[in-house]
């Protein structure tokens, strides 16, 4: 009896080690559900919906990451927080990565090009707000004041239609956002220290063409556009997105990822 116990002991402690990590389990599933994927092409709905139920479930403790840690401490005195990246994977098919934002942290209104993303809040408090373009039509020419100056500017926009703009507190579901639908175009601002996982399918690539673009959010009565709204449409669920650069004083940095490994196959 002794020696069956012993020998119980070691299969247990054998079985404890094979035990497949949340992050390990993410990054396997990635490799299944993208592997037949490309660029603006989506995900089957059972591919969406396994990786969902894995984000859903995972935590800060997954990924060895915490409110406490100094990335979180703002020391800036003015313009952007420093925002942190933490690298996990990336093939041609997708990227896995963590974003943490300090209190006040924002990520200005970019776009995913002919991705399928997921975000799943880890911690915190984070305010979204997304846009998806209201149809095909290429960005057209329209006047504005400018700013500074005062003077009329000539700027190019297009319309988009607010997707989503609410508060998310951790612990909620994941969200997903589409090539062309789920709000593709967003802005993250941290009301407390927040991380977020994310997942993007492909990831950016300029030597394709899908660089990260940033944009202004304009009212839509704030321009001189001749476009009119379906009577029943209110105009505040409308903006006018307009390209510009990167946002200056936007600093997102890279760390070392200090959690689970991942055996990249």
């Amino acid at each position: 009896m002794g020696m069956e116990k012993v020998l119980g002991k070691k299969m247990k402690r054998k079985l404890r080690h094979k035990k497949v990590t949340a992050v390990q389990k993410l990054y396997d599933t990635c490799r299944e559900v993208f592997s037949t994927c490309g660029p603006g092409i989506v995900p089957t709905a059972d591919g969406i919906e396994r990786l969902k139920v894995i984000l859903n479930e995972m935590t800060e403790l997954d990924v060895g990451v915490r409110p406490s840690m100094p990335y979180f401490k703002v020391k800036e005195s003015g313009g952007f927080p420093k925002i942190t990246y933490l690298h996990l994977s990336e093939c041609d098919k997708f990227s896995i990565g963590i974003f943490l934002l300090p209190p006040s942290g924002v990520l200005p209104l970019h776009n995913h090009p002919q991705m399928t993303v997921f975000s799943k809040l880890l911690f915190g408090t984070m305010h979204i707000k997304a846009y998806d373009w209201v149809d095909d039509v290429a960005s057209i020419p329209t006047l504005k004041a400018d700013s500074s100056e005062g003077e009329i500017v000539p700027v190019s926009v297009r319309l988009a239609k607010l997707k989503v703009n609410s508060d998310f507190t951790a612990p909620c579901d994941t969200s997903i956002l589409y090539p062309t639908d789920g709000g593709n175009m967003h802005c993250f601002t941290a009301i407390t220290a927040c991380a977020v996982l994310d997942v993007l399918g492909p990831p950016y690539c300029d030597p394709e063409g899908r660089h990260c673009q940033y944009y202004r959010a304009h009212p839509f009565t704030s321009l001189s556009v001749d476009k009119k709204l379906p009577d029943d449409e209110k105009t505040e669920n409308y903006a006018w997105l307009e390209e510009i650069d990167k946002p200056a004083g936007l600093s997102v940095v890279g760390a070392l990822y200090n959690g689970p490994k991942i055996i990249e196959k």
